[in-house]
């Protein structure tokens, strides 16, 4: 869970190490806050927090850019090509098939593909497609994560969608 917690997280701040720190802080709180409640309500409970702990990240980089806003050197501007988008690829179990070298460099061009597409969505949209096709949460778990309706929650999943679809069809990758 924690890496698809930190690709979520990623996905939303373009940062690595403050990716890290933010799944690091919300497993904290679930553990601290919530360590008597029932195994099957914390992944809803993490989503929750992981949520409102991203919002609190954004908080405060808003206000420290308001601060420093005359002082460049304390803006970010951390190197991305460290992050690895191919992690999240293993090898199926029990998957003979060995891909030729064209076809692994195709994979991850189209992967690196849809990441940078992912990103470039509005972050309610990209939060909801996340929760439910990435988390595989459902409508409702997905509102509960989000603290939205299960309607906007359909809406920002179509929306992104369609961007999506969009964008990579233009770019010629196809389903």
């Amino acid at each position: 869970m924690e890496k698809r917690a930190f690709k979520r997280s990623f996905y939303h701040v373009r940062d690595e190490d403050a990716a890290l720190d933010i799944v690091q802080d919300s497993m904290m709180k679930l553990a601290e806050h919530y360590g008597d409640k029932p195994a099957d309500e914390l992944p809803m409970l993490f989503q929750r927090i992981l949520s409102n702990t991203t919002l609190d990240w954004f908080r405060r980089q808003k206000t420290k850019n308001a601060l420093f806003s005359n002082f460049n050197e304390f803006e970010s501007n951390q190197n991305q090509d460290d992050f690895d988008v191919l992690e999240i690829l293993a090898p199926l179990e029990g998957h003979e098939r060995s891909e030729s070298a064209e076809d692994t460099v195709n994979s991850q061009q189209i992967v690196a593909e849809i990441e940078t597409e992912i990103q470039k969505l509005p972050a309610r949209q990209r939060e909801a497609f996340l929760l439910r096709y990435w988390e595989e949460l459902d409508v409702a778990e997905t509102a509960a994560a989000m603290g939205c309706s299960e309607g906007s929650v359909k809406t920002h999943c179509s929306r992104a969608v369609q961007a999506l679809d969009k964008a990579l069809k233009a770019k010629g990758i196809k389903p």
